[in-house]
């Protein structure tokens, strides 16, 4: 897929001053800057308050601990048609939306309703394979953007007639005091580190697909991704596909996948997947842009050795859907350079002049010492306490990835990430994804990196 060129710095100073002002060191004076793919700024109605702005249906993958293992890959497929449901009932949202806010019955008939019907099944079918009733996850409702949810959900002050992010999504880095808390490095520390060098997807290595959660289904994200490393990826890549897969990161005994939604820019400008899965017809739009840097490096644990990752471990760190599931599995970190002990989890920073938008991912450092991969997709590796640094019982530690991606865009509320359509591209949705390709000898070399002290690359 072609990626649209990124404007000069000048050119894009010059697009921010036309969606945004920000004033002092805080104010912001926005409308709503992303309209829904094919919508025009010029033909949108108003904003109005409590307007309905996205479905919100119960998560059935979060539900799920214990899946058989012959079943995972149907399971996993069934839970991608539910996603691709509640997509198809987005967009009827999306369409007859002035309807839906002006006749309540409408929604419950034309939209809720039919999902329902389509949900049941699907869902009987899954707890058929895990021996549990889900049937009563078939449900949903909907909700506006400024209202008050279950699970920890954020607020906002406007309500939503586009596809998000509202203007209230936004915060000047300036005004957010810091508040990076580390554990403190104790006796028996690994304090070394290794870097991997891939890339900035320079080459443009995208595709809709997640072969961690929806293996053998195209468009399983239902938001575009961007990839650097192992260039085998898509929904149909076996493991033994990614050991035998180019990789553009710079030592070659590293073969991982490193995987997170792209950033777009909302400048009018028509990317090439404006017609395509992923993109426009998720209501993705806008220019995607290559990051300006990518860090990948593997850090030890603050109170102990680590051990070797397996090979083909899985590790998703943030949640997709945190804006209607809640924020228990959130992971969102947005900051600023020159600002990074500032780190923002539902909101998207606005930078001052000079400083670049930072996207990091601190995966999870915990490992079950026995499986590759959870029903969940979660429960196989877990985060340490985050006061103490241990990790918690039956857990090992193994070196942690901390993923940082730095963009150049201009200040202001242009930008957003891309995600599934009823997620209305909040910030916290944002989420990476890791599988660990390193050969043997390399892994090796990582862990003794880590454990004795050194910064290796």
């Amino acid at each position: 897929m072609r990626r649209t060129r990124k404007r000069s710095t000048r050119a894009k100073r010059a697009v921010a001053a036309s969606v945004a002002l920000i004033l002092g060191a805080g104010g912001l004076v926005a409308a709503n800057v992303y309209a829904s793919a094919g919508e025009s700024r010029g033909d949108r109605p108003p904003d109005r308050q409590n307007a309905v702005s996205t479905i919100d249906c119960p998560d059935a993958a979060e539900e799920l601990t214990d899946v058989p293992e012959s079943a995972r890959d149907s399971v996993d497929r069934e839970l991608a048609t539910l996603d691709s449901q509640i997509t198809d009932a987005y967009q009827r949202l999306a369409d007859d939306r002035e309807r839906v806010e002006s006749d309540p019955d409408f929604a419950e008939q034309e939209i809720l309703a039919p999902l329902q019907e389509e949900r049941l099944p699907v869902l009987q079918r899954i707890g058929q394979s895990v021996g549990e009733p889900l049937d009563g996850l078939a449900p949903c409702t909907l909700r506006a953007d400024d209202e008050p949810s279950g699970g920890g959900r954020g607020e906002t002050e406007e309500g939503q007639s586009g596809n998000g992010p509202e203007a209230s999504d936004f915060v000047d880095i300036r005004t957010v005091q810091p508040n990076v808390k580390l554990p403190q490095q104790r006796r028996g520390a690994s304090r070394g580190s290794f870097a991997t060098d891939c890339g900035r997807n320079q080459n443009g290595k995208f595709n809709p697909d997640n072969v961690i959660v929806a293996p053998g289904v195209s468009n399983g994200a239902h938001h575009m991704h961007d990839y650097v490393g192992n260039q085998a990826n898509d929904a149909f890549a076996s493991d033994n596909d990614l050991a035998r897969g180019r990789t553009t990161c710079r030592n070659q005994g590293d073969r991982s996948t490193y995987y997170w939604p792209v950033l777009r820019l909302q400048n009018g400008q028509a990317e090439a997947d404006a017609d395509a899965d992923g993109g426009g017809k998720d209501q993705n739009v806008g220019e995607i842009q290559t990051p300006a840097q990518v860090t990948l490096n593997f850090v030890g644990s603050p109170v102990s050795k680590v051990t070797a990752m397996p090979r083909f471990l899985r590790i998703i760190t943030g949640d997709a859907k945190a804006f209607t599931n809640g924020d228990a599995n959130a992971n969102a970190s947005w900051s600023c350079t020159g600002f990074e002990n500032r780190q923002l989890k539902d909101k998207y920073p606005i930078c001052p002049q000079g400083s670049k938008v930072v996207r990091t991912f601190r995966f999870q450092s915990c490992w079950d010492g026995r499986n590759t991969d959870s029903a969940n997709h979660r429960t196989h590796v877990a985060f340490a306490d985050p006061a103490s640094g241990r990790c918690g019982r039956g857990f090992r530690a193994i070196p942690q990835l901390v993923q940082r991606i730095v963009y150049d865009v201009p200040p202001g509320p242009g930008f957003a990430v891309d995600s599934f359509p009823e997620q209305l591209h909040k910030p916290i949705t944002d989420h990476g994804d890791f599988i660990n390709v390193f050969d043997q000898r390399l892994m090796r070399r990582v862990v003794d990196c880590v454990n004795s002290g050194r910064r290796c690359t």
